[in-house]
C-alpha cells in the first residue's frame, strides 16, 4: 500500500520540522551561561532534521516504486538511477525528478548537497595571520539554516502531496 509509505513520510517531515522549530525556539530563548549547550542543542536539531529530510527523501523513491506495483523488499530504490532502473526512465516521477537534479537551488539538488556535507568530516581550516591572509572564496558547504532547511522541507512536503493526490485518484 502505498498510502502507508506516504504517511512515513508525511511522519518524517513533521519530526524535521519539529525539531526545526524547536531549534528556532532555543536560540532566541536563552542566557550567556546555557550558550555552549543551546549551541549543541542547535547542532543536534539542525544534523537530526537534515537526517530525517534525507530518509524522506529516500522514502519518496520507494513510495514511487509502490505507485509503480514494484513491491517487493528488493525492489526499494536507493537513488533516482535504481528508481529509473526499477519503473522505466520514461515515468513522469523520473523526468521530474531528473529536473529537479539538474536545476541548481532545487530543494532536490539541496538534500544532495546536504547529504554530502553530512557524510564527511568537517573540512580542517586554516588559521589566519598577517603572513597567510589571501583573499579567496571559501566552500562552506550548503545552507543549514532552519529557514532553509523549513523552505526545502515545504517543498518535498508539496512535491509529495502532488504525488498522493495524482496517484490517488486511481
Amino acid at each position: 500500500m502505498a498510502s502507508q509509505w506516504y504517511s512515513l513520510i508525511s511522519q518524517k517531515l513533521v519530526l524535521a520540522r519539529t525539531l526545526l522549530e524547536k531549534s528556532e525556539h532555543s536560540a532566541d530563548a536563552g542566557t550567556p551561561s546555557n550558550a555552549p549547550v543551546q549551541t549543541l542543542q542547535r547542532e543536534a536539531a539542525t544534523q537530526g532534521s537534515i537526517e530525517l529530510l534525507l530518509r524522506a527523501k529516500r522514502l519518496l523513491l520507494v513510495l514511487i516504486a509502490r505507485y509503480y506495483q514494484k513491491n517487493q523488499r528488493s525492489e526499494e530504490p536507493s537513488s533516482l538511477a535504481e528508481l529509473a532502473n526499477l519503473i522505466g526512465e520514461h515515468a513522469t516521477e523520473i523526468s521530474q525528478l531528473r529536473a529537479l537534479e539538474d536545476q541548481a537551488g532545487s530543494w532536490w539538488n539541496h538534500l544532495d548537497q546536504l547529504d554530502t556535507a553530512q557524510s564527511r568530516p568537517p573540512a580542517a581550516r586554516k588559521t589566519v595571520n598577517e603572513e597567510n591572509i589571501i583573499a579567496i572564496s571559501a566552500d562552506a558547504g550548503p545552507d543549514r539554516s532552519a529557514p532553509t532547511l523549513i523552505k526545502t522541507l515545504n517543498a518535498l512536503k508539496k512535491f509529495t502531496d502532488n504525488l498522493e493526490e495524482q496517484h490517488g485518484e486511481w
